[in-house]
């Protein structure tokens, strides 16, 4: 047994960032699941532009649709379904054994709609509907907007995937709207047993931000605490996760067979190269957890990683932390709102130079 799948022995999921015909057709996605413990597939605009950029299985299906598709979004989305419904068939062994809590292929609402709530649920649905697996999840934005999107969602029992989220202020957000959407489909008499979210953490582009501030303010203390808060902030979340979903706030949706919404490590590919490369790993690994692995960390993951629980330890030393960082004038509610304002514009132009790929 290998440090991956040795983690999901411990009760995370590790899934991959990324997604390509390549990957479905070489067999490459296939094997990973077999011997790397991978159990479910995220991706976004950016993904499929590298994808549709590097992979030279478009090029016959893109002419098809240039030939007889006038709409370029269209055409997007007719070369990257059929590789969903394919991820997710793959997956529909591990969605089943698991009883619907893993197995997922996740798929992105547009972002240009970001901050349009009733639009994020009409697309939603639609892409749902389009895609037609039970194991799959649709992507929308942690954007306040966002946020009441989810909710509405949550109601219809569609499931989402909330992404871009950079703070704990974020992620408690979401929850509160998985509570309420959860209660009120059940006030409606429908069913909340298959109902399945996550919450996704953006983590090393945290630490990227943070550790400028840190250097600006250059003092021994600011610099002792560079690339530690992402971790300390991902501990808290998940002690907030532990309080919700497994405190009074759940127990009466729990009772009805509702599922908590998962943490989703996100971002977990270290973007400083003096850190090490399982930063947002190994220091990580708790139950009732997600990590979303680019290729390059599942390949350390398996490489040379140490698997143990080490969630939930830490708690005190990770609150230590966000204060002393708060003592320092450094905002983390303040820099998730940034971070996830640049999340969107960065998926955005994304996705301007994927419809540009297939125009």
């Amino acid at each position: 047994m290998n440090a991956a799948q040795h983690v999901t022995t411990l009760g995370q999921s590790l899934w991959l960032d990324n997604l390509s015909r390549s990957l479905l057709r070489d067999g490459t996605l296939e094997k990973m699941i077999a011997e790397s413990g991978v159990s479910g597939v995220t991706s976004n605009p950016s993904i499929f532009q590298n994808a549709l950029a590097t992979s030279p299985y478009y090029a016959d299906d893109l002419a098809r649709l240039k030939a007889g598709e006038p709409d370029v979004e269209r055409r997007y989305e007719a070369l990257v379904i059929p590789d969903i419904q394919a991820a997710c068939d793959l997956l529909l062994p591990t969605y089943e054994a698991s009883g619907g809590n893993d197995g997922y292929v996740s798929l992105e609402v547009a972002p240009r709609w970001a901050y349009d709530a009733a639009r994020t649920v009409e697309e939603a649905q639609r892409l749902s509907a389009a895609v037609d697996r039970r194991n799959l999840l649709v992507k929308v934005p942690g954007t306040p907007e966002g946020v009441r999107a989810f909710e509405a969602l949550t109601v219809l029992g569609i499931n989402i995937n909330v992404t871009l989220l950079f703070s704990t202020a974020q992620v408690k957000a979401v929850f509160d709207a998985y509570l309420r959407g959860l209660a009120a489909r059940a006030a409606a008499g429908a069913d909340v047993r298959r109902s399945k979210a996550v919450a996704s953490l953006f983590l090393s582009r945290v630490d990227t931000l943070v550790d400028t501030q840190l250097a600006a303010i250059g003092t021994d203390e600011a610099l002792s605490l560079r690339g530690r808060a992402a971790v300390a902030m991902a501990k808290i979340a998940y002690r907030d996760y532990l309080q919700t979903f497994h405190g009074a706030p759940f127990a009466a949706l729990a009772q009805q067979g509702a599922t908590p919404q998962y943490l989703l490590w996100a971002s977990t590919g270290v973007k400083n190269p003096a850190y090490p490369d399982l930063l947002y790993v190994e220091p990580l690994i708790g139950r009732e957890t997600i990590n979303t692995l680019p290729d390059k960390t599942l390949a350390a993951l398996v490489d040379h990683g140490k698997a143990a629980l080490t969630l939930e330890t830490g708690a005190d030393e990770a609150a230590a932390q966000l204060a002393a960082l708060a003592h320092l004038g450094v905002s983390m509610d303040a820099v998730g709102e940034r971070l996830q304002v640049d999340g969107v514009n960065s998926f955005e132009a994304s996705f301007t130079k994927l419809l540009e790929q297939t125009a």
